[in-house]
Formats: C-alpha cells, structure tokens, sequence
C-alpha cells in the first residue's frame, strides 16, 4: 500500500519537519510518500519506507529559467519521487499533455519514482464510463505506461479540494479499466477522509491513496497510514 499526502501550498519548514519527524516515528510499515512545498525541503532522517518527494520541477538539470526548480536542486534533498500531471496543474496552470510528457520523460532518465495523475472533469463524467476513459487514456498519450518505477493516481476533477468523492462503483470501474493496459501501482485520491480509507483501500485494484486537505494534519494522516498498515495485515 501507498500512502501519499500531497501539501499542495500549505505548510512552511518548520510545520513540514514536525509532520515528517512525527510520521517516521511512527514506524509504519506501509509505503509512505510526502509531497511539501519546495521551500519545506530539508535533510530528514527517514526510515526506507518513507521518502519526500516534489509536487512540480522544471525538467533540466539546471539553467536560465528563473523561478523555475531544476534537477539539480532537488538532488541536494536527495528527492527521487516526484508528482506529475496533477488535474491543478492541468487546469488551472495550464500544463499541457506536451509538457507534461516532457517532465515525464526526464524524470524517467534520471530514475526517479513518478506519481502519474489522471482523472476526468465532471462534464466527462456525467457523459458515462465511456467518455471517462477515452479522457483519461489521452492523459497517457506519449507517457511509457511500462516504466518500471511509475505509479498512477486516478484522481477525478471533480472531487479534488470538493468534499466529493466518487463512489467505490465509479472508482473500482475505472481502476479495473486501467488495470486492463498499466501494471503499475494504483491509487486514488479526490477527497479523501480518514474515515473512507479503509473502504477505498478495500476496492480491487487499489494499492492505496493520494490525500490532500485531510492528510495535511499529522495525526489525520498517521491513523490512514495506520488503517493502510491494518489493511495490509488481514490480506
């Protein structure tokens, strides 16, 4: 199981060591993954299950590109997990599927684990099982489904940052769908609560979960890690 929070633009360095040192002390067993702000990046003592990876980078090692985070910055953190293709930066930062396929591919060269978003606005939705997929296999368009350290997240539009969630019938259906062609991990996220995580977890093809909002409170996030680690032990 993995269990990913992502901060998005929340918690500065002081919030993100005292998150980060209160997870790894919890000894876990599940995979445990932490996306903080660039400005949270800090040399944690982490124990092999747990790493700290980037929401965002410019795909270069370094450059004249300012404001942008090259490669060779991350390195300095030692990150190796990187998030990639998040509907926000999709849809409201404009990224398209070119350059997307571009961060995807330098990530890949450098052998980094890549967190893959897709999911569908609601408009595709309500338009049925068909139309979602078709959206979201042209999110794949120039991406090697086959990467060996690729994970991938289905995260509906519509239920990121809402309060919705899909249901366990529409998530299990997409998940068996991809599932079909993409052997990678998958996980879902749009909404998820501490106390939805057992029955999302317990959907066929779901190897665990991507969490905004409600992992950005340490102890929120620790008992979905814990949920994961009980999950783990009755399968």
């Amino acid at each position: 199981m993995i269990i990913a929070s992502n901060f998005k633009t929340n918690h500065n360095r002081v919030s993100t060591k005292e998150f980060v040192d209160f997870i790894n002390s919890q000894h876990f067993f599940s995979e445990v993954r932490i996306y903080p702000p660039f400005t949270a990046f800090d040399d944690f003592d982490l124990t092999p299950n747990i790493r700290v990876g980037a929401q965002n980078f410019y795909p270069v090692e370094k450059g004249s590109f300012t404001g942008e985070i090259g490669f060779e910055q991350l390195q300095e953190f030692d990150i190796d997990t990187l998030l990639i293709g998040h509907s926000e930066r999709r849809h409201i930062l404009g990224e398209s599927q070119e350059s997307i396929c571009e961060k995807y591919n330098f990530a890949k060269s450098k052998e980094c684990e890549i967190v893959y978003c897709v999911g569908e606005p609601k408009e595709i939705r309500e338009q049925g099982i068909e139309s979602v997929m078709s959206y979201i296999w042209s999110q794949f368009d120039g991406i090697d489904i086959d990467y060996d350290d690729l994970v991938v997240a289905y995260e509906p539009v519509w239920a990121i940052g809402t309060g919705l969630s899909a249901s366990l019938e529409d998530i299990q259906e997409v998940l068996d769908a991809l599932r079909l062609k993409i052997k990678a991990p998958l996980l879902y996220g749009g909404s998820v609560k501490v106390e939805t995580t057992k029955d999302i977890l317990c959907i066929e093809n779901c190897d665990g979960v991507l969490v905004g909002t409600a992992s950005w409170d340490k102890n929120s996030f620790s008992k979905m890690i814990e949920i994961a680690d009980n999950f783990k032990e009755q399968v």
